[in-house]
């Protein structure tokens, strides 16, 4: 499988999907058309030893977040509720600020609540649970592994108590969609429903999959911190949390274009925990992941060279692949 180096997310009623500097977001509206908005993102990661390896995963996340809550802002815009409130708890700032200025806040203002609750219930919290458990035991291995599996059952626990809440199971059959479009033109399929419908709803470089290798990569390493004070243990884990997804992100991107039989087995479990994160879109849906795709990748570019593929015209294709395997669900 030859990556095609784009990547989405799933927003509310619709997929954002990103190629290089260009990302665009395609929303399902209210009346049932599709809209589509194209943005240019430039990375945080502005000077070369910020985009070497180990360290442009902590950059990547970052903007991910950033371009994730610029995306939800503009999902939810079709959805709004309760926007007399909105405006009216907004007066102060949009006093005192530029509409861009007031954007830029509130965005960097998410991001950062947005790590910070993160770190505290997946980094923090398994600590001090796993605490209650030294009086039975003075083994810090023992102890690292409690916090470790707490933090993963917290995870899963999380994603699948939340896929119960119908926005949230919409989002994550979004999810689906936008996974099933990669898997389609990765695997050499033109981009048509049809296609997409066929294709596989679980791709190894998902973000699900990165937070699952996050939490188990951080049993082993620490295991070997031996910290009894409770306070700089917490510390510790949040200290640590760049270097761990720094390692996590190396072995995504490896993942994403390996086929080697070792990080295959490796990614498995991550995988397996999308079957909790990705649920079957409809047809409807694979229409928006479909827009959102074309707005930033070429894909019959993309199948001409990696596969050979040619068209007679936009919407229908002239030869297939001779080999498609891995494509189907």
């Amino acid at each position: 499988m030859k990556s095609s180096g784009i990547g989405g997310q799933a927003v509310l009623e619709g997929i954002m999907m990103k190629n290089g500097d260009r990302y665009a977001v395609a929303v399902r509206k209210p009346d049932g058309e599709i809209a589509v908005d194209e943005q240019e993102y430039h990375s945080i990661a502005k000077y070369r030893w910020m985009r070497l390896p180990f360290l442009r995963g902590i950059f990547n996340f970052v903007d991910s977040l950033v371009i994730g809550m610029k995306t939800l802002t503009f999902s939810a815009s079709f959805y709004g509720e309760e926007e007399e409130g909105k405006e009216s708890k907004s007066n102060f700032l949009e006093r005192h600020m530029t509409e861009e200025q007031l954007e830029h806040f509130m965005m960097t203002l998410s991001v950062i609540f947005s790590i910070v609750l993160s770190i505290a219930v997946f980094m923090v919290l398994p600590v001090a649970v796993a605490g209650f458990f030294r009086r039975f035991t003075d083994s810090s291995f023992l102890i690292a592994l409690i916090e470790g599996l707490l933090r993963i059952g917290i995870f899963i626990a999380y994603v699948g108590l939340i896929s119960f809440m119908k926005d949230i199971r919409r989002t994550y059959m979004y999810h689906g969609a936008e996974h099933k479009c990669i898997n389609c033109v990765e695997h050499g399929l033109p981009l048509t429903v049809d296609h997409v419908r066929r294709s596989s709803k679980e791709h190894k470089r998902c973000g699900t999959s990165f937070m699952l290798i996050v939490m188990v990569l951080s049993i082993f390493i620490f295991m070997f911190l031996r910290i009894d004070n409770i306070f700089l243990r917490m510390m510790s884990r949040v200290l640590l949390v760049p270097f761990i997804a720094g390692i996590s992100y190396e072995f995504i991107r490896l993942a994403g274009r390996s086929e080697n039989p070792i990080v295959n087995a490796l990614s498995r479990p991550g995988l397996w925990l999308q079957g909790l994160t990705t649920k079957e879109p409809d047809d409807s849906m694979i229409e928006v992941a479909i827009a959102a795709v074309e707005r930033v990748f070429d894909w019959r570019k993309y199948l001409s060279e990696e596969f050979g593929l040619t068209f007679e015209s936009e919407a229908g294709e002239k030869a297939e692949p001779a080999d498609q395997k891995g494509a189907g669900a």
